[in-house]
């Protein structure tokens, strides 16, 4: 039987991959496993129960969940009987909340556990539609989602013939899910996608997984997510068992125990990755340290296919086994691929990992595309440092006269959902979406991005200035955070420079540098002369109209939570330069007055 329905996965597993650890998640120090059998079970009887309550095609149910087995079993057992699934991010402030319960026209609303019920508890008073609230955790006074299992099982018998009929009906081009994009500036949109699109999205990404069926995954990226989300059909469709992480701050032990074969990531999970690495370097001590720093900068140079030559492999190979092979340890010893994905790599990181041994694949796409639309394979030619590698063979890219970046495809989203005049505006009367993203493709079909198209700004001098290329570039620094660079009709380039606290705190400590907070910190003379030092340093790698002329540290970090990045971990400009404005008003010299936070956010 073809799998054409995202459901059709759980079918096969069955059929043709059955095992022990289908899905596994870490609760209370021990690792809980689920069989396929058992994941059936609860699809099925997750179904039933929807049944039961009166649930039909088209209706909506929200999850705000942690990654766990349950978001599968719930997912599933949804869509199997055509309940669109609408995952959301648990980091939204209070008006995303709003605008997606009452916009998304859901009923139902499934919560992982305590904390994320009481972020939702204010939003639900103006979201009527929503009838009630169930909770995978069990919670004092709240429905548990156990009862719609119960419920299920009761009438097993009654429904079972009926949801066959169901499914059998449920076409691969129909409503499977809708994802808020968390997007840059103003309310979310609700991205509608069916089946077909991550099916076939699944399909054009399935020859570029170099893992076995018998293989394992670590999952810790949202699964509300599309990337993370399309990534975990994938290795299920290869009959892979998956094991959820149990937090982002656990992953270094999570791959220690676990040994998994690969895991999807986001580029400053990679960056924290090689920071922590630099660091256990520099605790070293002698002839040990120096090797460590040799095996570094040799990986910097790296280049595929030898191409620099066999004196250079044979350094590889000695570092390799003094080196590089305790790398692959620290990361569990067995990893076949980390796939990257969400924002840019930088290249230098790229070159690092797969020189290591640790082969780190980078894709792209969006939302909008269910979401791959290139990735990088795990080998030349089909792998190139600083691009996002070939497009997928089941998708059409072309550029725009202005550079733009259109894409066609079965991957392509339905539109979205209630507004079809911005639909329009993303999809031409040809078909093609407009990502907004500016790249180039080469004779290989490898495509290459050099930057989002509305946010490329021109200086007063008439030089177009890339702010993520800058921004990619300043971040390769210990020393930086998050960096934002502006510049729209000025003479010069600046930027508002968020530090990386934990290592700026121990270059204070190491360099006696006393300081009360962060508030302090900033303001330190010494604090802004090694800054000036580290921004001209890097300065020197950029044409002169790139260059940073003045910038501004901020005393607190950049977080989801706090506002200035998207769930996604993508700068929100909009929101950083309102928070911002008096420190961007000094850098041009429009104010005199000081302060940190610039104008105050209600």
């Amino acid at each position: 039987m073809e799998v054409t329905r995202t459901f059709d996965i759980v079918d096969q597993l069955l059929r043709e991959k059955q095992r022990n650890d289908a899905l596994a998640v870490k609760r209370n120090g021990k690792w809980e496993k689920f069989s396929t059998i058992q994941y059936k079970e609860f699809v099925d009887n997750f179904s039933y129960g929807l049944m039961a309550l009166g649930f039909k095609k088209g209706d909506k149910i929200v999850t705000i969940s942690n990654n766990r087995p349950e978001w599968n079993f719930v997912d599933a057992g949804m869509t199997q009987v055509g309940v669109v699934h609408v995952p959301i991010y648990p980091n939204q402030g209070k008006e995303e909340y709003i605008h997606i319960l009452s916009h998304s026209d859901a009923r139902m609303v499934i919560v992982s556990f305590q904390e994320y019920y009481d972020r939702i508890k204010g939003p639900l008073k103006k979201a009527p539609n929503i009838e009630k609230v169930y909770s995978f955790d069990k919670i004092k006074g709240m429905a548990d989602w156990m009862e719609i299992i119960e419920k299920g099982k009761a009438n097993a018998d009654k429904f079972k013939d009926k949801l066959e009929k169901i499914k059998a009906g449920i076409k691969p081009d129909d409503l499977m899910s809708i994802i808020y994009t968390s997007g840059t500036t103003g309310l979310s949109k609700g991205v509608m996608l069916s089946h077909n699109n991550f099916i076939s999205n699944v399909i054009g990404s399935y020859p570029v997984l170099p893992v076995a069926p018998e293989g394992i995954f670590l999952s810790f990226l949202p699964l509300c997510h599309v990337f993370e989300r399309m990534v975990n059909y994938l290795i299920q469709y290869r009959g892979c068992g998956i094991y959820y992480a149990e937090s982002v701050d656990t992953i270094g032990d999570n791959l220690r125990e676990v040994h998994p074969n690969g895991f999807a990531s986001v580029p400053r999970v990679i960056e924290r990755l090689y920071d922590k690495l630099l660091l256990k370097g520099k605790e070293l001590k002698g002839i040990k340290k120096n090797l460590f720093f040799w095996a570094v900068n040799l990986s910097l140079k790296y280049e595929l296919n030898r191409a620099n030559g066999s004196w250079y492999e044979l350094q590889r190979k000695i570092a390799d086994k003094l080196v590089y092979s305790k790398w692959r340890e620290a990361v569990g010893g067995n990893l076949e691929v980390i796939v990257s994905g969400g924002a840019a790599l930088q290249e230098r990181l790229a070159r690092v990992f797969n020189c290591a041994g640790i082969p780190v694949q980078e894709g792209y796409g969006l939302t909008e595309t269910s979401p791959v639309i290139a990735v990088n394979y795990g080998y030349y030619p089909k792998m190139k440092f600083g691009t996002v590698g070939p497009v997928l063979e089941n998708v059409e890219v072309k550029i725009a006269g202005d550079g733009e970046i259109l894409m066609k495809g079965p991957s392509l989203m339905l539109g979205y959902y209630k507004d079809p005049e911005k639909t329009k505006e993303v999809i031409d009367d040809e078909g093609w979406f407009h990502t907004g993203d500016i790249g180039e493709l080469d004779e290989n079909n490898i495509l290459k991005i050099t930057d989002r198209k509305k946010e490329i700004f021109k200086l007063s001098t008439g030089k177009y200035v890339a702010p993520q290329v800058v921004e990619n570039k300043f971040k390769e620094s210990q020393f930086i955070d998050q960096i934002m660079v502006v510049g729209q009709g000025e003479k010069y380039a600046a930027a508002i420079i968020c530090p990386a606290f934990h290592f700026l705190h121990g270059w204070c400590f190491k360099h006696d540098v006393k300081f009360k907070d962060n508030q302090d910190l900033i303001h330190h003379p010494k604090v802004i002369e090694r800054y000036q030092k580290e921004v001209d340093r890097i300065n020197q790698t950029l044409g002169r109209h790139r260059q940073i002329k003045k910038f501004e540290l901020t005393c607190q970090e950049w977080t989801p939570e706090t506002g200035e990045l998207s769930p996604t971990l993508k700068l929100k400009r909009r929101f950083l330069k309102k928070k911002y404005k008096v420190k961007l008003d000094r850098l041009y010299g429009y104010t005199d007055e000081t302060g940190d936070v610039g104008l105050p956010l209600n």
